[in-house]
């Protein structure tokens, strides 16, 4: 049975997820690799309701969000590490309080879903639009557009281009462990930077499978067509979720490497060719979590990434 290995890129690192733990690898100031790890409880592991089809999904969406706050909160502590303070061996803080993560996680839900759900189905609300088809096309059409706009824009910005960077070494290293190859540096370099389960790719699938969720709702009054775009997102990324998933276990089928293309082609913007100290990194959190589930030796084992 395939072990679910999910991941992320952080501020000057990476970190990985397993079934039970997760870890955060970061490059310090003074030129070291802090590591920290954390064991999971997850709610999937209690109840089987929750490992059903498309609810597992929106389980494993909340998680990974959680975790992945917790992780940039952790690489950031380090990343701003003072050197001074680690040659005198002084604590640094790894976590956030409750109420700042509950905070920055509360304002940045809030930015996605305002700018790529409430503001493409605002705008084409004004437009003259009657047909049902033809709105629920034109507001995925203007959905997709801002994304990828938005990826653009981003990847033009200096301090992001280390994060793409991580984000490539992050998928390097999953790329090489899955071929069977040597987690070292100079083996993982040889690897793609594009994975088949990329987040960004289940990203774009959120926003196409939103189109024929969001026929099925029509063109209702703009506060229950505000509603309907923020009450319906769990259940598209819970089917997303398990598209991604399935794709993952048939990789080498042709007719879904071809539906999922626009996807990996848009990992080029959120993707960028890492160097061997970043790879050094992110095969560290990797190995981390292969340890605490007795992986660590087991070359080419498959396993599930939502990266």
């Amino acid at each position: 049975m395939a072990t679910a290995i999910g991941g992320q890129a952080v501020l000057e690192g990476v970190m990985m997820r397993s079934p039970s733990s997760w870890a955060v690898a970061v490059r310090k100031p003074d030129g070291e690799i802090a590591e920290v790890v954390n064991e999971i409880a997850s709610p999937m592991a209690k109840r089987r309701l929750w490992r059903l089809p498309v609810i597992r999904g929106i389980i494993a969406l909340g998680e990974s969000l959680a975790i992945g706050f917790r992780a940039l909160a952790i690489s950031a502590n380090y990343a701003a590490q003072d050197p001074e303070a680690a040659e005198a061996h002084e604590e640094v803080k790894t976590e956030l309080s409750r109420g700042q993560l509950i905070f920055a996680f509360a304002i940045a839900i809030g930015f996605a879903i305002a700018l790529f759900k409430v503001t493409p189905a605002l705008v084409t609300n004004f437009l003259p639009i009657h047909n049902t088809g033809y709105f629920v096309v034109v507001e995925g059409a203007i959905r997709v557009t801002l994304f990828i706009a938005y990826l653009a824009l981003i990847s033009l910005l200096p301090d992001l281009r280390r994060v793409f960077e991580y984000h490539a070494a992050e998928h390097k290293a999953i790329n090489a462990y899955e071929a069977g190859d040597e987690l070292t540096p100079e083996s993982v370099q040889r690897h793609s930077q594009i994975h088949v389960r990329c987040g960004t790719a289940f990203l774009l699938w959120v926003m196409v499978i939103a189109i024929f969720v969001f026929a099925f709702v029509g063109r209702p009054d703009w506060w229950i067509l505000i509603i309907s775009r923020i009450a319906l997102l769990p259940v598209i990324a819970g089917i997303a979720y398990e598209l991604i998933r399935f794709a993952g276990k048939h990789s080498d089928n042709q007719l879904l490497r071809a539906l999922l293309a626009p996807g990996l082609w848009l990992q080029r913007l959120t993707t960028r060719q890492p160097s061997l100290e970043q790879l050094e990194v992110s095969i560290r959190a990797l190995e981390e979590v292969l340890q605490r589930e007795g992986l660590a030796g087991n070359r080419g084992e498959r396993v599930e990434v939502m990266a």
